[in-house]
């Protein structure tokens, strides 16, 4: 069996290298431990997997270890190959996915994401935030991942994470974040629980940075940075309980899987 398969750098820009999603075009779904099986063989921190569905798409994200409900630079990823090779007369292709319908526009330059919002709520830290992180945040707040405020972007790029700390927290990821000298914001994202120690850029992560920010800084539209070794740019607009979340994308390899 031979499967179509894409990685594309997703939220890239200028002197940033964006994060590699595997993105398989499958004909019908395939079992899924064989799903896994081949997210852990490519080893990227998500691979994104197809089905035709009509004039939409079905679509499912695997992490090497997990299969997660929200996952937005393969879903940029996942947009970019079908404008690209599946159907490039597209503007727009709908996803049909385990968290909700979820659209990917095509915008020239920049694919923009229609996501959910999942603003955050104060609450009480664990030890082994502060342990995990090497320095107690400012605030905590929780959605599905741990939002961990401090004062600077200095601070977020000093992080050395302890992930044996971190992999005791409950949530999927811990967001480190702060506000940005040239952007609005800037972040960091780990979840070694999922089996990603760092993830590179981390759009899903963005559906809670995008409403906090956002009230914090009274705007509407913001320009994020996340500062991981490899960096990403993400451009967030708030609507409600939506997130439209836009960014750059480029094919870097095309090829088969052979199972």
């Amino acid at each position: 069996m031979r499967l179509q398969y894409y990685v594309v750098d997703a939220f890239i820009g200028e002197g940033l290298k964006g994060n590699p999603a595997g993105v398989c075009v499958l004909n019908k779904w395939l079992p899924d431990e064989k799903l896994q099986e081949i997210a852990a063989e490519n080893n990227l921190s998500e691979t994104a997997f197809l089905v035709k569905a009509g004039n939409a798409f079905d679509l499912r994200w695997f992490t090497p270890t997990v299969e997660v409900d929200l996952c937005g630079h393969a879903t940029l990823a996942s947009g970019c190959v079908v404008f690209n090779y599946l159907q490039p007369a597209l503007e727009r292709v709908q996803f049909s996915t385990k968290s909700s319908i979820l659209t990917v526009s095509n915008e020239g330059e920049m694919l923009a994401m229609d996501f959910p919002s999942r603003p955050p709520v104060l609450t009480n830290a664990s030890p082994d935030v502060a342990k995990g992180l090497g320095k107690a945040p400012l605030e905590v707040h929780a959605s599905r991942d741990l939002l961990c405020l401090f004062r600077s972007e200095e601070d977020v790029r000093a992080i050395s994470p302890n992930m044996q700390n971190l992999s005791r927290i409950e949530n999927l990821g811990i967001i480190a974040t702060a506000p940005g000298k040239k952007v609005d914001f800037v972040s960091r994202f780990f979840a070694p629980r999922a089996g990603i120690p760092e993830d590179p850029v981390t759009g899903s992560a963005h559906c809670t940075l995008a409403p906090f920010w956002g009230e914090r800084l009274r705007k509407q539209e913001l320009h994020a940075i996340q500062v991981s070794q490899r960096g990403g740019e993400i451009f967030c607009t708030n609507h409600a309980e939506r997130v439209n979340l836009r960014g750059r994308a480029r094919v870097f390899m095309e090829g088969e899987i052979v199972l």
